[in-house]
């Protein structure tokens, strides 16, 4: 017992409680549905921020170069009724260029916040230079642990299409494994706007 005490000790000692608790915990899942062709990843975590300020920070679609990743370039239109339409440049390992629209529609609350997207048709566009489709949502809303802060929902169904045998890791690395690198920039960018 004394030595499990003593490594408990020597590990608090390593990381200071302040570090511990700097970052608030990001639990990704795979809720891929069988039979379908792509992925579906959802994450959860709180964001030391308003409800307001992620908001604004999520709906900054000029901005999504700095904290999505792989995003290159952003154009925004706007398409009426508060829903913007979004041509998205992707760029990815191996020289790998995706273009595609999609349309972002916003929902705020008093008290909460959402943003779903969906794919939507890009003309000029071989199917090489697309994806086939992706849609997702942000859900935002007071985090009832924590006073002040915003607990996030975020969802994203990804199938980029046909991919060659062996490049199969793109696929995750445009999805799963992007998803905590851009909830890391993302609370630069909030952090930033306090």
């Amino acid at each position: 017992m004394k030595t499990l005490l003593f490594a408990l000790a020597a590990c608090s000692a390593c990381y200071p409680p302040a570090a511990l608790a700097a970052t608030p915990a990001l639990d990704v899942r795979d809720v891929s549905k069988a039979g379908m062709p792509g992925k579906t990843f959802a994450a959860t975590t709180s964001m030391p921020a308003s409800v307001a300020t992620v908001c604004a920070a999520i709906q900054d679609f000029a901005g999504y170069p700095q904290f999505m990743p792989n995003v290159d370039k952003i154009k925004v239109t706007a398409a009426g009724g508060g829903v913007s339409l979004v041509d998205v440049t992707l760029k990815l390992p191996m020289g790998e260029i995706k273009q595609y629209r999609l349309r972002m529609t916003p929902k705020v609350l008093d008290a909460s916040c959402s943003l779903a997207w969906k794919l939507v048709p890009m003309e000029g566009l071989k199917v090489e230079d697309t994806i086939a489709d992706t849609s997702g949502y942000w859900q935002l809303s007071p985090d009832p642990f924590d006073a002040g802060a915003a607990a996030v929902r975020y969802q994203v169904y990804t199938d980029p299409g046909p991919v060659p045998m062996g490049l199969g890791w793109i696929v995750d690395s445009m999805s799963r494994d992007s998803i905590p690198k851009m909830f890391d920039a993302l609370r630069a960018r909030v952090a930033a706007r306090k």
